[in-house]
């Protein structure tokens, strides 16, 4: 067994972001701090879900919240997440040497 000192927490964060629900609302608080309702709004996911989710989001430490009043606004704990969903969104996207024609060679 490999015993890498962070191995273990790294692949409990790949866990956590193994949800596109949770990708997609780290993507949002990335781009700005937001509330549950704008969350709500602009992922068409209910309320519980949400809420949910971003639980699951706080107790791994990736989201921070701060209150005014009753309301909680939610926001990356550090831009290193931010660099991971990019980078993988990146690697996602790019043509992959299996996606490209063979040349045949004479």
């Amino acid at each position: 067994m490999i015993t890498e000192p962070g191995l273990a927490e790294a692949a409990q964060l790949f866990k956590v972001l193994g949800s596109e629900s949770r990708l997609g609302l780290l993507r949002l608080i990335g781009a700005e701090p937001r509330t549950v309702g704008v969350l709500v709004e602009a992922t068409g996911m209910s309320q519980p879900l949400v809420s949910q989710h971003l639980r699951t989001l706080r107790q791994v430490g990736l989201v921070t919240t701060s209150r005014t009043g009753r309301e909680v606004t939610y926001a990356l704990a550090d831009r290193h997440v931010a660099h991971v969903i990019e980078d993988a969104l990146a690697h996602v996207q790019e043509p992959h040497p299996t996606d490209q024609p063979t040349r045949s060679t004479p």
